[in-house]
């Protein structure tokens, strides 16, 4: 399937639908974790506006802190401890962080200078077992509404069917 930013001219309701079918078509039949991962942060990137970052941190089984994943964006913080930043928080407790400024967030990971808000959602495998964190982080204060909340829910919870 061909990834067509332009397609997002419908309502709200429409675009998310064609948002969520596009990523089914792109991981229904691939069986390679990575790829699939490389391929959502990529439709994420071509469809939510005013973000500067976005992408997965995996959980490692070695150290047990989060190693990053595929993602779109500047290069970013390799490893992030649980219980650590949004990311490292999000994992720990497995729920999601909506922070609205990031420089007001004690324990923020900078990663990247021209963040000022952030989103982040635990991610996980088909069998329910934790597996990393969706971080998606905007050059805009309070960037991340409920809706776009709701919205990635629904996305990590349709990604998860193929993890």
């Amino acid at each position: 399937m061909t990834f067509n930013p332009q397609a997002y001219a419908g309502t709200r309701a429409e675009n998310e639908e064609l948002l969520l079918s596009q990523l089914r078509h792109l991981i229904e039949d691939e069986p390679y974790r990575i790829a699939n991962l490389a391929n959502a942060s990529a439709l994420l990137r071509g469809y939510l506006e005013d973000i500067n970052w976005v992408g997965f941190y995996l959980l490692d089984g070695d150290t047990g802190g989060l190693v990053l994943g595929p993602f779109q964006g500047l290069p970013a913080c390799v490893r992030i401890p649980l219980g650590k930043g949004v990311c490292g928080t999000s994992a720990a407790k497995r729920e999601t962080l909506r922070v609205p400024d990031v420089h007001a967030s004690p324990g923020h990971i900078a990663c990247d200078a021209a963040s000022c808000s952030e989103i982040v959602l635990p991610l996980y495998d088909a069998a329910g077992e934790l597996i990393g964190v969706l971080d998606t982080d905007s050059p805009l204060p309070d960037r991340f509404s409920e809706d776009d909340q709701r919205l990635l829910e629904r996305f990590n919870a349709l990604l998860t069917q193929y993890l």
